[in-house]
């Protein structure tokens, strides 16, 4: 009796760290989206419009990993195919960003895809810290930490893309690197779908 007792609060005291975790990188995330993404409509810069779409998906990832927190392994999978349909629509959005600039090319502002690239980075590597001893807990988790994960390659993507506009005088590193997170987020998707479906297959 004793022993279900402990298992029964250590399971609650898990999720409840999980549940704090989730609302602090959700809140940095939401704020991070608005500010990276004026900043991208503001330069012209695909490669910073799909990392702030990324912040964006991160927050409506962390606020569905939030909902089921406390839920059954079988919704936590079902809730990690959406978190998978998300990143694929994100993708598809930076792929259209990037054929548009294709037909229509324009040379970003490098300062400022540097500057905000960093100050993405410095927000994504607070939350990726805070994810850090959660990532194998369950699937839930796991596919949260996944996106965290490749926030940190988007920023630094998006900061040797300022480089390169800069050394260039073009917006081809930007559209560059802009095709390069569009594979990111395609690989994560195909991740995060396949890791959901053999959870949903191992459930009774």
């Amino acid at each position: 009796m004793s022993g279900c007792c402990n298992s029964s609060c250590s399971v609650d005291a898990l999720r409840q760290r999980q549940k704090g975790t989730l609302q602090m990188v959700l809140a940095i995330n939401a704020v991070m989206f608005f500010v990276i993404a004026g900043a991208a409509l503001y330069s012209y810069s695909s490669a910073l419009l799909a990392d702030s779409l990324d912040n964006l998906g991160d927050a409506l990832t962390y606020a569905l990993s939030l909902y089921v927190v406390s839920r059954s392994n079988t919704a936590k999978a079902r809730v990690a195919l959406f978190k998978g349909a998300l990143i694929f629509i994100a993708a598809c959005v930076v792929a259209s960003q990037v054929v548009y600039k294709l037909l229509e090319p324009q040379t970003p502002i490098f300062e400022v895809m540097g500057s905000f690239s960093l100050l993405a980075l410095l927000a994504n590597s607070i939350c990726l810290y805070l994810l850090w001893r959660h990532r194998h807990e369950d699937v839930n988790m796991s596919s949260v930490w996944e996106c965290s994960r490749n926030d940190i390659a988007t920023n630094l993507s998006v900061f040797i893309a300022a480089g390169g506009v800069w050394l260039t005088g073009s917006g081809w590193p930007d559209v560059v690197v802009a095709m390069g997170l569009v594979v990111l987020l395609l690989r994560s998707s195909i991740r995060v779908l396949s890791s959901a479906v053999r959870e949903l297959r191992h459930e009774p």
